[in-house]
């Protein structure tokens, strides 16, 4: 089935994505490790729903590319956390792999947008 990704289904995806991502932070021990990695993934987990609600009020292309560029430096942030979490579980959330797909699939919907953007502002 094909559809369109419009900015609201986007939208609502990323926030989606950030209430998982608070869960996840929220199951893992008060621990050094625990707490540094919580810290650091509530940050860039959280934050490309914001940045993507900026990019839509971009004030030029140009500008709109560099907002979502910067969700995408968040989104590469946090699957990197994600696997360091899966790879040395910590505390007990089972949302790891359905976060690591989601966010997979958010950076790939991030990429394109990005390219077709930059591409239209020529």
């Amino acid at each position: 089935m094909w559809f369109t990704m419009t900015p609201q289904i986007l939208e609502e995806r990323l926030i989606g994505f950030a209430v998982t991502i608070v869960s996840v932070v929220e199951s893992l021990p008060n621990s050094k490790a625990g707490n540094h990695i919580a810290n650091q993934l509530i940050r860039s987990g959280t934050s490309p729903a914001p940045n993507y609600g900026e990019a839509q009020s971009a004030e030029s292309r140009s500008d709109f590319v560099h907002k979502m560029k910067i969700a995408l430096k968040e989104l590469r942030e946090t699957i990197v956390w994600l696997k360091i979490i899966a790879r040395k579980p910590l505390g007990s959330c089972t949302e790891i792999p359905a976060a690591i797909a989601e966010c997979d699939e958010l950076i790939a919907i991030f990429v394109s947008s990005t390219k077709t953007a930059a591409t239209n502002a020529q």
